[in-house]
């Protein structure tokens, strides 16, 4: 059974492939998720090169967004036969593209709909289908709306539900500003395991520290952090010893960057530009003495042409 005790969430242009293994090597257990690929353009376009990962990214979930359920029953089995431990569909995604697709949060308008699609890839995989959605959308933003919600999807056997602690504003407001604008309300997230205390409930929105994250779990089966993961990975160091109870190991930042050599270096031989990869690389100093240098190296040398494994030893010469 997969452990959703701590998640990193899926974020657009931000957790590829690249990014998970790199977020892989603080934590052992953390639970990663891909970035939102459509059920079209796993139907339509290259699956292979879409569903590509490394097997030392696991337990790793797909994150597929679409509201058809014959063509997402087909990209749930994809999913599956690429190796993923888990789908889970995107029904929390504010954006103008994904609305103009009919799905993401303005699905949540559609419950019944969203539990055909849960019943479709059920029905196709053996792996958990899992929903990540908000707290309402617009106007239909009460708790028992929101209840509603995941008591229809429930009733096909769903178990995990992974909710942003804020409603989506499906007009006027930018993605950038369905993540800022709309106020938190974590005691709705909470009501919702208090009434289904069967299911699994992850928390997810606003949470930057693990001792924010310690604390939620006292209510909630998991949490899910997204953006500092992302910006300031190195607070997720001591997830393995704070969340799951394993021995500290008390790693340097650079131990973790060195760590990461190995498959920077195989990535490089299979022809990967370095700046695919070091873009993902520029928060690990954050707040330390060096750091923005270190940045800054970074930035202006690893698009060059040449660049190389040689130009990241360079970076990390400005903060140790």
């Amino acid at each position: 059974m997969l452990n959703h005790k701590f998640c990193v969430a899926p974020m657009m242009d931000w957790t590829d492939r690249h990014d998970r293994v790199f977020l892989r090597q603080f934590s052992q257990h953390i639970m990663l998720y891909t970035e939102m690929v459509t059920s079209a353009a796993l139907e339509y376009g290259d699956a292979n090169y879409l569903l590509k990962h490394n097997p030392n990214e696991h337990p790793v979930a797909l994150q597929i967004g679409g509201s058809n359920p014959e063509e997402l029953s087909r990209g749930a089995k994809l999913g599956e036969l690429a190796g993923f431990d888990e789908i889970n569909l995107n029904v929390g995604c504010p954006s103008d593209r994904v609305q103009s697709g009919s799905f993401g949060a303005c699905l949540m308008a559609n419950p019944l709909l969203v539990a055909e699609c849960i019943a479709a890839m059920m029905e196709v995989v053996e792996i958990p289908v899992t929903v990540k959605s908000r707290i309402g959308i617009d106007e239909q933003d009460s708790e028992a709306e929101l209840m509603n919600f995941v008591e229809t999807i429930a009733a096909k056997n769903c178990r995990t539900f992974i909710i942003h602690a804020r409603k989506a504003v499906l007009s006027g407001l930018s993605p950038k500003e369905n993540r800022e604008i709309p106020p938190l309300n974590y005691d709705r997230v909470f009501a919702v395991k208090n009434n289904f205390p069967d299911l699994e409930i992850i928390i997810n929105g606003g949470i930057t520290d693990l001792k924010t994250a310690s604390h939620m779990l006292r209510k909630v089966d998991g949490v899910m952090l997204g953006r500092e993961a992302y910006q300031n990975p190195y607070v997720l160091h001591e997830v393995d010893h704070l969340i799951f109870g394993e021995k500290a190991e008390n790693k340097s930042r650079v131990e973790y960057l060195r760590q990461y050599f190995p498959y920077i270096e195989e990535e490089l031989k299979n022809g990967t530009p370095l700046k695919h990869i070091t873009r993902h690389l520029l928060g690990l100093f954050k707040g330390q003495k060096g750091g923005k240098q270190y940045r800054r190296h970074l930035s202006e040398n690893a698009s060059l042409p040449s660049a190389g494994l040689n130009v990241l030893k360079d970076a990390i010469a400005f903060v140790v």
